[in-house]
């Protein structure tokens, strides 16, 4: 067997996970209603509901953690020059030092975390206590194919909550903020998007009749096609890194006093085209000509960082730190960027493509 050095010994532990005692399989209950009613000859309106329900999903928490103490840090900007005139308060797994010490020459000093097991680390449980909802409501109206036109216009409003990311993402475990407080983390799904708007058309025009068999098979056959969607800003969680919590895991989290998805992302419009032409070579051969655009507008899509659990933007760091503010000193400082909220990525730009297909 392979030991590490007494010296060293102390400051290893090892994590485990591990299912919980009376683990569910996760059900999904779904409840729909649609109305469609033709108003005018070929042209229909509509409204539908849909309902799902999700319960005893997969959530992971460590249960190897002390009870939390709220312990309060004040707040610099992001050089951490500047103090900001306001403090954060987290709950901390980790007590602080007052008493000078060889491990805390200046105190106060931030603890070590002290969990209730020492000789292991985290004990991440996954439990199947977490739960989802998604209410939507879309309104549409519809004109089937006539003289060569079909539309289709919907408007939908809907919100998906639920009270934790997937624990299994990327394979690793994606732990709630307070692990005695799990329920806190309910908040807008990472899916959610509260209004979208979407109008598809299709045309098949054949402005030569009769007579003008030349311009006919030029102009004639052609299909023009486009979708327009246009939705609403996604929810991203406001991050703070450096574990301000002090639970060992520096993802989870969040800027203090907002929850889980807390915060709405920049809206998102763009329209998709097609032209197309099919050229019959024979009866069963036929060359389709394609002319493909998205984001024909080119309009620019901006976007907040989209990880593994979702869409996030960095609120702050947490630094250890010595800082004194009046009479005061703290082992530790938030830190505010002067970017947060603001977008640091975009969707794609217009981009066209050509093809030919031969179907046989």
């Amino acid at each position: 067997m392979c030991l590490p050095p007494t010296e060293l010994a102390a400051n290893l532990a090892s994590d485990v996970s591990a299912f919980a005692p009376d683990f569910r399989t996760p059900k999904v209950h779904q409840a729909s209603l649609s109305v469609e009613k033709e108003v005018v000859r070929r042209l229909a309106v509509g409204v539908a509901y849909l309902y799902v329900h999700g319960q005893d999903l997969i959530r992971a928490r460590d249960i190897n953690l002390p009870q939390p103490i709220a312990m309060t840090y004040p707040v610099f900007d992001s050089g951490g020059n500047s103090f900001l005139g306001f403090y954060d308060t987290v709950d901390s797994f980790s007590t602080w030092q007052l008493t000078r010490s060889i491990t805390c020459a200046f105190p106060p000093c931030i603890n070590p975390l002290a969990r209730p097991i020492p000789k292991l680390g985290a004990i991440n449980e996954f439990d199947s206590a977490a739960s989802s909802d998604y209410h939507g409501v879309t309104l549409s109206v519809r004109r089937r194919m006539t003289r060569g036109l079909y539309f289709r216009l919907g408007y939908t409003f809907a919100h998906a909550i639920d009270d934790g990311a997937d624990a299994l993402i990327a394979g690793r475990p994606s732990l709630v903020q307070n692990s005695y407080a799990p329920n806190s983390e309910r908040g807008s799904s990472v899916t959610d998007r509260r209004h979208r708007v979407v109008f598809s058309w299709i045309a098949q025009p054949k402005p030569f009749g009769r007579g003008s068999e030349l311009p006919g098979h030029l102009f004639n056959g052609w299909k023009i096609s486009s979708i327009t969607t246009i939705g609403s800003g996604r929810p991203f969680d406001a991050k703070v890194f450096g574990d301000p919590n002090q639970d060992g895991d520096t993802s989870n989290d969040r800027l203090p006093g907002l929850g889980r998805n807390a915060l709405v992302g920049p809206d998102y419009a763009t329209t998709d085209a097609r032209l197309s032409r099919d050229i019959h070579l024979g009866d069963r051969l036929k060359l389709v000509l394609l002319v493909e655009t998205f984001n024909l507008m080119n309009r620019t899509n901006y976007r907040v960082t989209i990880t593994d659990d979702g869409f996030q933007n960095t609120a702050g760091t947490f630094v250890q730190y010595d800082q004194q503010v009046g009479q005061r000193y703290y082992p530790a400082q938030y830190r505010y960027p002067t970017s947060f909220s603001k977008a640091t990525d975009a969707y794609a730009p217009r981009q066209v493509q050509f093809s030919i297909r031969l179907v046989y």
